[in-house]
């Protein structure tokens, strides 16, 4: 959250005993699921997804539900380590189907 509040992002946190049924809500495939779900203008984004792809999003506007970054990949924002060296990662766009495409690959 540190990493979307830096990159000035008005940040409003819910702690929920269950994520799964907001994740079943707002559409993203089980497949996709990561630690966190936001929702950005419209968009869904699941896990760590840098700040400057969810500008991208919102300017591209893509037809597709959101962004997602599976798994907590090191090196992703909030993921970074100090002596580990950052893993390479892609962020994928999801629609309503479950399709995906790369977004970016980090």
């Amino acid at each position: 959250m540190g990493h979307l509040r830096a990159s000035g992002y008005p940040v409003k946190e819910e702690n929920v005993p269950d994520v799964t049924p907001v994740k079943q809500r707002y559409g993203v495939p089980e497949r996709l699921r990561a630690c966190h779900t936001a929702l950005v203008e419209g968009y869904v984004i699941e896990g760590h997804v840098p700040a400057d792809l969810i500008d991208r999003l919102l300017h591209e506007r893509p037809k597709v539900v959101g962004l997602a970054v599976p798994g907590m990949p090191v090196g992703s924002p909030g993921m970074e380590s100090p002596g580990r060296k950052p893993e390479r990662y892609q962020v994928l766009t999801f629609d309503r189907t479950g399709r995906t495409t790369v977004f970016a690959t980090r």
